[in-house]
């Protein structure tokens, strides 16, 4: 038999291709009938704001390396302009497939449902028609700033993803060429206006674009409006700054966010209607390809649609909103370092609460025993209770000492106004290492206790952000293991001071070694199957495209490993390749949640291990990022996380199976019990929580003097 090749580039998927298959599976919810209205129309407002990101990073990085002539291939054997390309016909399809569920669908179903959202505002009743005209001259034309074109003023920066009206106008009694004006529509102000409701009683709302529109003679009264529509910019915001010539990276990072508003036009959206001679203008101005030009049937923008999914009164189209349960075995009021040290605790989010970690930094502030806290933040909330007990913390004398990277993107503004609060509390602030993205979620407390120091570590795979860990399915461990503990003081060591120390106990970091460990680990699984011992892989992450992984993978499933993948969004690995795949299975879970948490399990030929992490099996994550691989030891624990997969692998509803073709199927459930994982663990963490309240119920508690008479 000849020997097989696993590097091949026609065994590799590429990787923007891959993500665009992932915006289309969330497409798909938007498109099924079998969720309520308002939930398909938030799935549809996800499907623009992912595309938005992907055009500013994505494809904004591959116009960079056509610019510099970079010519490298990719893992699937494409140059950047052969991606760039492809990706322009699929992101094509993909615009032309968001609008007919938006016009063909959705807009018919709301109106059915009660919800107007008006099309054409020569349509509306002769009240609206007032109402909307008054609203625009008390609300709207104070705040508007029509900006002119001529030989005396030049063509006005438009901002980056902004909404604009780009209007022809000529003066009134001459004859001459129309001339090009544009006015910004204000983001301070809402996007959607409610009308007065219709004879029907059915809600009306109209676009603040429209508004404008009916409008925008009021901007140019010596001037005939020719044409008037909107149009909508993506600029290359993918940031560059060389670190080493950096003397502040806080300063450095300040200077490039502001770059982000005159970057590279990379993609410019219009409505299809616009006026052949406005588009010449804007396409000349703005410097952009046919086939960069979006014509929309429809709004621009359909992010505003995030606004109707919160509409009042609407509570028969959405999902009942989810409460977070509380964490099995965790009391609360009884102090949270005694519950640690009682066992390691698991938690699962957004099932179980995000208000342990919380506690565990509030506690940790307040308390007169602690004497160091020391947090890496990537991402956090906009008011954010682990900021605030951290700057609390250091104002009451302890050591504090916080990572803040402000390297994450689309947070570095966020993060800036952290890292300077909190140096202003009093606290140590890193701002990262040079060259790296500081991507670990990692929390360490020393606890001066009556038998000495004890460290107290939280780890998760997820932000300490308490508003997306509402919304991300993510895990975490509260531990005091003396092993994790002085792993953890080793991790901050080295993030301050540079300092890598001569052995880890249990924890596994990127990019020091994370990558040989997870090699190593899927090569032992192919030398148990190999051997005829069992060999299995089950791994949960957000993105495979790492080729050396994928390599390895393709090789073990080639040996005989049993290798199981639940992988939310890129997946550059194909199934079904003769003799290379066809022991593989990847499945793709998309839901109410954004599956966020890394999982992995070896079967190790029965001597089974269980690892979490903050890292996916991308390039970036194991060779630029410092990243955190945990192991859960506690048998409790691993039988957690052995149903936490289970469940998942036995979903047929909200999952998405990888076909050989490449093409995402969801699994035919003729004949089978429905399984939601997502539900699933709702209601099982509902039941935990009503078990867990009678069980204490039952518990009278009787005071000492009284047991003792």
């Amino acid at each position: 038999m000849a020997e097989l090749v696993f590097d091949r580039p026609e065994y590799y998927t590429n990787r923007e291709c891959s993500w665009l298959a992932f915006n289309s599976r969330v497409l798909s919810e938007a498109r099924d009938k079998s969720l309520p209205l308002l939930e398909r129309l938030k799935f549809l407002s996800i499907t623009a704001s992912n595309l938005d990101e992907f055009f500013m990073i994505r494809v904004a990085s591959l116009k960079d390396m056509v610019h510099a002539k970079y010519t490298k291939k990719d893992i699937a054997g494409m140059t950047p302009q052969e991606q760039l390309a492809v990706i322009g016909e699929k992101a094509h399809e993909l615009v032309a497939s968001q609008y007919s569920t938006y016009n063909r669908s959705l807009l018919p179903l709301m109106k059915q449902s009660g919800i107007e959202v008006v099309t054409e505002h020569e349509k509306m009743t002769k009240k609206q028609k007032e109402y909307a005209d008054q609203y625009f001259h008390d609300n709207v034309y104070p705040v508007l700033t029509p900006m002119a074109m001529d030989p005396s003023r030049p063509f006005p920066l438009v901002r980056n993803k902004s909404l604009n009206i780009g209007a022809l106008i000529s003066k009134k009694g001459e004859k001459g060429k129309a001339e090009f004006a544009t006015v910004q529509v204000p983001s301070v102000l809402p996007r959607i206006v409610r009308l007065p409701d219709t004879d029907e009683g059915h809600k009306c709302v109209i676009l603040l674009e429209q508004l404008i529109e009916r409008n925008i003679h009021a901007l140019f009264l010596n001037y005939n409006v020719v044409a008037a529509c909107p149009y909508r910019i993506m600029r290359n915001a993918d940031l560059s700054y060389d670190e080493d010539e950096a003397a502040d990276l806080l300063k450095e990072i300040e200077k490039q966010l502001k770059k982000r508003q005159w970057g590279e036009v990379i993609r410019l959206e219009i409505e299809e209607k616009m006026d052949p001679k406005l588009l010449k203008i804007l396409k000349a101005e703005f410097a952009v390809k046919d086939e960069d030009i979006y014509k929309i049937n429809g709004p621009l923008d359909l992010t505003f649609l995030m606004k109707l999914y919160g509409l009042e009164g609407m509570d028969e189209y959405r999902y009942p909103s989810y409460k977070p349960q509380p964490v099995p075995g965790l009391q609360d009021g009884e102090d949270i370092f005694t519950q640690i040290r009682k066992r390691d605790i698991l938690l699962h989010h957004p099932y179980m609460t995000f208000e342990p970690v919380v506690q565990f930094v509030k506690q940790a502030a307040a308390d007169p025993d602690v004497l160091a806290i020391k947090q890496t933040l990537y991402r956090v909330s906009g008011n954010s209770p682990i900021v605030a007990a951290l700057a609390q913390a250091a104002e009451n004398g302890k050591q504090v000492s916080v990572l803040v990277e402000l390297k994450a993107r689309f947070d570095e503004e966020n993060n800036i106004i952290w890292a300077k609060m909190l140096e202003k509390a009093g606290c140590h602030v890193i701002y990262g290492l040079l060259g790296l993205k500081t991507h670990s979620k990692i929390t360490l407390v020393v606890r001066r206790e009556e038998d000495g120091i004890r460290r107290y570590v939280h780890l998760g795979t997820g932000n300490y952000n308490d508003s997306t860990a509402k919304l991300y399915t993510d895990c975490g461990i509260l531990t005091c293991s003396e092993q994790i503990g002085e792993d953890a003081t080793a991790v901050f060591n080295m993030l301050s001071g540079y300092s890598e120390p001569k052995h880890w106990n249990r924890l596994v970091l990127a990019p020091i070694w994370m990558r040989s460990r997870f090699m190593n680990l899927i090569e032992r699984e192919t030398q148990h199957a190999k051997a005829g011992e069992p060999a299995r892989i089950v791994a949960k992450m957000n993105s495979l495209c790492d080729k050396e992984i994928i390599a390895a993978l393709y090789e073990a499933s080639a040996a005989g490993v049993q290798i199981d993948l639940i992988i939310r969004g890129i997946c550059c690995l194909k199934t079904g390749i003769a003799r290379i795949s066809e022991n593989i299975r990847v499945r793709s879970i998309v839901g109410n949640f954004l599956e966020h948490a890394r999982i992995f399990y070896f079967q190790n030929g029965g001597d089974e291990e269980f690892y979490m992490a903050s890292a996916d099996w991308m390039p970036r994550n194991l060779d630029k990022r410092v990243e955190i691989l945990f192991p859960v030891e506690s048998q409790e624990l691993r039988e957690q996380v052995r149903h936490i997969l289970q469940i998942q692998l036995e979903d047929n509803v909200k999952a998405h199976v990888l076909q050989p073709d490449g093409t995402y199927e969801k699994i035919d459930k003729r004949g089978k019990v429905l399984l939601c994982a997502q539900d699933y663990f709702c209601e099982e963490a509902v039941r935990t929580a009503q078990v867990e309240s009678e069980v204490q119920k039952s518990h009278v508690f009787v005071p000492a003097e009284a047991m003792e008479e």
